[in-house]
């Protein structure tokens, strides 16, 4: 959860992500530049989800 905001609050900002590869997820975007890209943008893409529509899981009372 806590990747999440931090990936979501970089996007918010306008933050490169390449750095927020480099910084959040810990991917080096010189030397690993496609998978830095698509831990990025697929992190932020599961974070939209859970602000839009995941969090219902979470408030379930059965999980």
């Amino acid at each position: 959860m806590i990747t999440y905001m931090r990936v979501l609050d970089a996007d918010q900002e306008g933050a490169d992500w390449r750095d927020v590869s480099r910084v959040v997820l810990r991917i080096d975007p010189d030397t690993e530049a496609d998978r830095a890209r698509l831990a990025f943008e697929s992190h932020l893409s599961r974070a939209k989800w859970m602000t839009e529509q995941g969090y219902r899981h979470l408030l379930r009372s059965d999980v």
